[in-house]
């Protein structure tokens, strides 16, 4: 972790919103729990892939509202200086890459 991460460590834009992100997650384990239930069932392989649909939409929904927290990150970085903007730039680039790879 650069220092410039770890200066950020102790402060995230999503504080504000941890009971929300929170609330969301769990519901994204509770739909993964009910997946691995309906898969052990062997029920109708239409009804999986819905739930699977549903999961993903509920995943792509927490990541669009991390958009704040990234902006929250990236700006604290440019106050820091140019050289930290620049690397938090490059280090949310890179997350965003693996994000569509996924």
């Amino acid at each position: 972790m650069s220092s410039t991460t770890e200066s950020h460590a102790s402060h995230h834009g999503y504080i504000g919103d941890k009971k929300r992100y929170l609330q969301r997650m769990k519901r994204i384990e509770g739909s993964a729990r009910g997946i691995a239930n309906i898969i052990d069932e062997e029920q109708y392989c239409i009804h999986i892939l819905t739930q699977v649909s549903a999961l993903t939409r509920s995943r792509q929904g927490v990541v669009t509202g991390l958009d704040d927290h990234l902006k929250h990150c990236v700006l604290d970085a440019a106050k820091l200086s140019d050289e930290a903007a620049h690397e938090k730039i490059q280090e949310s680039t890179a997350a965003v890459n693996r994000l569509i790879r996924s």
